[in-house]
């Protein structure tokens, strides 16, 4: 019985520390330059593609949406999760 419960509790210490890791990688700074970088050069690409004019100028606009998205959601989920749940 000990060593189901020191098991279960090892186990959900492993869970945390990936729980935390997830949440780390989400809200870094690297992780949300590396997909405005992606969403500029695709962008700019298909852009390019498609015979937009000025298309590198262009490919900005939804590289900076994303940008504005990532500012505002912090403020959104703290919104929601206080209508939604109790905490």
């Amino acid at each position: 019985m000990k060593k189901d419960l020191e098991s279960e509790i090892n186990d959900i210490k492993e869970r945390n520390k990936r729980v935390e890791a997830d949440k780390a990688w989400e809200t870094s700074l690297f992780r949300k330059v590396l997909i405005m970088a992606f969403t500029y050069i695709i962008t700019a690409m298909v852009f390019y593609l498609l015979g937009v004019d000025n298309y590198l100028a262009s490919a900005l606009i939804p590289t900076i949406g994303y940008f504005l998205s990532v500012q505002s959601l912090p403020f959104i989920k703290k919104w929601w999760i206080d209508k939604h749940y109790k905490v």
